[in-house]
């Protein structure tokens, strides 16, 4: 019963680590933050449960092969049962069953005890026949032709008998030796099982140290989020509504930039306007000189030459395009506009902006100062759990009640010490045993090989049988000494055969293979079959609680696959960690902290009224009222009425058709003149021209819409500002659920880290499956096969011996020195046998 209660103890140790965490997990928002325990440390187990026969595997294989013959039925899982449940009752009204199951074992065992009750009357009779010179005892031998191919044969058969009785001897006797061998190996299987229930025990207390030692990770990450609520909290708060407020104020400050381009645009008009107006003016002049000055140039009598007429007609015709294209004296300017856009400018919209951003951008330190009372009430929770943690691991005498165990474990290593040497002694009482049993035959082959020996050698085909050598006669009378030992000793081996035979293949087909192929398992886990009242005896037996749901096949596979006491027994249900340590009371207690959490925002104040009149002066500066239509009219008709380069050019080419003289040296001059007028004068102007027309046109769209801009701006921006002042305690409450389950997340992973643990990695019960294993290798691999493998080959060798006694007395008489022959007289007429002593 020790073990027992060191057992229990033990496991309400485990679990005291489980309960902590179940006090702080609910099952909600996954943890911000995926928590590293690190490895639970955890002790090497030696012992290595399996056996690999090597060499004489073949000759279990055979073994093996042969209960397969005489036993092929399937194991009978029922009639087990039925007979367990029964005590045994149940062979009475089951008996065929049983029977027909035996029956394999019933016919060897049958024809076994008839061997043995048999062998010694018929060995009687044949001595007693013997002795009345009949069954071969008459020392006399017939000639007959084939004489030598019987002897031939007979020595064959008898030597194959011999050879075959031979391997079965070797057979039995490796048997035994390796019986013998492996109650060595035994002991070292055992200090090894026992080793490992000493680093268990050992182990047990440090790992379960470990578990409550990773309190303090869960405690250092809820540490740094409550120290860092402002940054984490706040953030979350800050990003939510940030959805809202970081467009409506992009959108005011988007403003600002189309203020400031707008003052551009209507700087550059102004300018642009009043460059194109006094430069269109001295434009017009110059080229009014240039056209009257072309027009006196071409009076020139060379004019009146025929050759020369149509040149200068055509030159005379294109002059009055020589003047500008537009007029911008009629555009009115837009220095009223600009006067106004330069008060609107005057408020800095931008800065306003800035105050509304980092207003809202406050929001973290809001919020830290606001929590810091429920902070340091959730600090306090995080100690008063530490402690509770702590207080309730000392409540469980673990470590002594591990200590007696390790106690009754060493206690129970040298009581197995003290029992090696009776092993020792009983193994070498049963290994003198066997080796008797292998002698008696091997003396019997003795015999058989020396007889044949001698009557190979010492037999001369020439000499009659009165007249045989001694040597041949000798090998006789030793096959005939062979034949008196096996009626003396086969039936004492076949007694001892067929018992081991009975005892040995059963438990080989009800215990080892079953085991094998876990049958077993089904049997044991037969619900009420150790008590009637019992679903489950494991349970039953541990907790007084049959109903639980705990099979030895359970049991033995998680123990197999390494996995923890605690699972592999099912001590959840007996020490309910949820229930002692629920994580919903410490999941309410950290709710009921943040219940009083308040966040006021209100005093965030995004945009200020002054930066929304703002807004609302910059629609009423007029950009609207400007001719936007007039100025891209006279843009678009360009400076000259005519390519000033391109009709200067035409000018040069006109000259060069005309005789070199005054005129065409005049009309040289004037072409170079206008190219100069284009240079100095028009390209300024175009430049001047581009800038309107882009500036106008920037004007253009920014007053098409720029009311409803402004309207929408600042709707988004009090759509926003209402939602900081009067909506925002849905987004906070989300949030700070969120956050509140982000901490008890972290107590949900330590408790579920432990839950996994304590069923995979704490006090692994590998040394339990171990204990059974060894126990199947040690009672079915080490004892079982080797036993049944010995009286496998002796009764190979003990059936063989039937054969070898019949042979033997057949080949004697060819051996052996005859006392009468049989003689043919040549001489007698009648041609009759005579007989001669």
């Amino acid at each position: 019963m020790l073990w027992k209660t060191g057992l229990i103890f033990l496991c309400w140790g485990l679990t005291s680590g489980e309960l902590q965490d179940r006090q702080s997990g609910t099952p909600a928002a996954p943890a911000r933050t995926t928590l590293d325990f690190g490895l639970v440390p955890s002790g090497v187990y030696d012992t290595v449960a399996y056996y690999e026969p090597g060499a004489i595997g073949i000759l279990f294989n055979m073994m093996h092969a042969f209960l397969y013959v005489v036993q092929p039925n399937p194991f009978p899982e029922d009639l087990v049962i039925r007979v367990a449940k029964d005590k045994f009752g149940a062979i009475q009204s089951e008996y065929q069953k049983v029977i027909y199951y035996e029956l394999g074992f019933v016919v060897c065992a049958a024809l076994g005890l008839l061997f043995t009750v048999l062998l010694p009357l018929v060995g009687l009779l044949f001595c007693l026949c013997r002795c009345c010179d009949n069954c071969g005892g008459e020392m006399h031998q017939r000639q007959r032709k084939n004489a030598d191919c019987l002897r031939g044969l007979l020595t064959t058969l008898l030597l194959t008998t011999t050879f075959i009785i031979t391997a079965g001897v070797l057979c039995a006797y490796a048997a035994n030796q390796n019986l013998s061998s492996q109650l060595k190996s035994m002991r070292r299987l055992v200090k090894s099982n026992l080793k490992d229930l000493h680093t268990f025990a050992n182990q047990t207390p440090a790992q379960i140290d470990y578990l409550i030692s990773k309190y303090d990770t869960v405690k250092q990450h809820v540490l740094h989020d409550l120290e860092n609520v402002g940054v984490i909290l706040g953030g979350r708060i800050h990003e939510e509504l940030g959805k809202d407020v970081q467009p409506a104020l992009n959108g005011v400050l988007s403003m600002t930039g189309t203020m400031r381009d707008t003052k551009d645009a209507l700087e550059n008009v102004s300018l642009s306007l009043e460059t194109l107006q006094e430069g269109t003016v001295k434009l017009q002049a110059n080229l009014s000189l240039v056209r009257g000055s072309l027009s006196n140039a071409l009076n020139d009598p060379v004019c009146t030459h025929p050759q020369s007429f149509e040149i200068c007609h055509n030159i005379r015709s294109t002059l009055p395009k020589l003047e500008i294209a537009a007029n911008y004296s009629s555009l009115t300017d837009v220095t009223n506009q600009l006067d106004k856009v330069n008060e609107v400018l005057k408020t800095d919209l931008g800065q306003i902006v800035e105050k509304g951003f980092a207003s809202f951008n406050d929001t973290p330190n809001l919020v830290t100062d606001q929590t810091r009372n429920i902070v340091e009430g959730v600090k306090v929770l995080l100690d008063d759990v530490g402690s509770n943690v702590t207080t309730f691991t000392k409540l469980f005498p673990v470590h002594s009640t591990l200590t007696n165990f390790t106690k009754m474990i060493s206690h129970t290593h040298s009581q197995i010490e003290d029992i090696y040497p009776q092993v020792d002694q009983m193994d070498f009482y049963r290994w003198i045993c066997c080796i008797t049993l292998c002698c008696m035959v091997v003396l019997i082959l003795t015999f058989n090989f020396l007889g044949l020996l001698c009557g190979i050698l010492g037999f001369d085909r020439h000499a009659t049988p009165t007249t045989r050598g001694c040597v041949s006669n000798t090998g006789g009378n030793l096959l005939m000494a062979g034949v008196g030992f096996s009626f003396l000793f086969s039936w004492v081996l076949m007694g001892v055969i067929t018992a081991l035979f009975l005892a040995g293949g059963n438990l080989e087909k009800l215990v080892c293979e079953p085991f094998q192929t876990r049958q077993l398992f089904k049997v044991l886990d037969t619900p009420n079959l150790a008590n009637s009242a019992w679903k489950n005896f494991i349970p039953g037996y541990l907790y007084n609680d049959p109903e639980l749901d705990l099979t030895a096949y359970s049991l033995y596979s998680n123990c197999k696959d390494n996995r923890g006491i605690y699972s592999a027994l099912h001590l959840d249900k007996v020490f309910n960690i949820s229930a002692f340590f629920n994580t919903s009371v410490y999941s309410k207690d950290v709710s009921r902290k943040f219940e009083g959490m308040k966040v006021d925002l209100r005093g965030i104040i995004l945009l200020e009224s002054e930066g929304k009149q703002n807004l609302i002066s910059f629609t009423e500066t007029g950009i609207n009222e400007i001719d936007f239509a007039a100025y891209l009219e006279e843009v678009n008709k360009g400076v000259t009425r005519i390519d000033l380069v391109d009709f200067a050019s035409r000018l040069d080419a006109q000259a060069d058709q005309l005789s070199k003289g005054t005129l065409q040296t005049s009309l040289k001059g004037h072409a170079n003149t206008i190219r100069q007028i284009h240079i100095q004068q028009v390209i300024p102007l175009e430049k001047s021209m581009s800038t309107l027309n882009q500036s106008i046109r920037l004007l253009e769209r920014t007053s098409s819409d720029l009311p409803v801009r402004v309207r929408d701006v600042l709707a988004a921006v009090d759509a926003a500002q209402y939602l900081i002042s009067h909506n925002a305690t849905f987004v906070i409450n989300q949030e700070t659920e969120k956050y509140k389950q982000t901490i008890i997340g972290y107590f949900k992973q330590y408790i579920d880290w432990i839950r996994t643990s304590l069923a995979l990695e704490v006090a692994t019960c590998k040394p339990l499956s171990n204990i059974v294993d060894t126990a199947e290798i040690l009672g079915c691999s080490f004892l079982l096969d080797s036993m049944n493998t010995f009286w496998f080959g002796l009764g190979c060798s003990t059936l063989f011996l039937l054969p070898s006694i019949i042979l033997s007395v057949k080949l004697a008489k060819f051996y052996r020195r005859m006392d009468t022959e049989d003689v043919y007289d040549d001489s007698s007429v009648s041609g009759t046998w005579h007989f001669t002593l």
